[in-house]
């Protein structure tokens, strides 16, 4: 590829368009991180256990030694 010097940092070494990229990520709707956010506020983490790998009985097992 020939680029100029503006052009070539706007590519990466295999020609990927950066630009374009930050572009269309931007009209991509949300992140992963955005959507658990948006689950724990509009849902108080009601109904999210598939989401996640926590094992309640752990936490509960330290948290009662925690405040002993």
């Amino acid at each position: 590829m020939d680029h100029n010097n503006h052009d070539y940092k706007t590519y990466t070494v295999t020609g990927t368009n950066i630009e374009e990229v930050k572009r269309l990520n931007a009209h991509s709707g949300m992140s992963y991180n955005e959507v658990k956010a948006w689950l724990a506020q509009t849902t108080g983490g009601k109904g999210t256990r598939i989401y996640s790998d926590t094992n309640v009985e752990e936490v509960k097992r330290r948290n009662q030694q925690s405040s002993e």
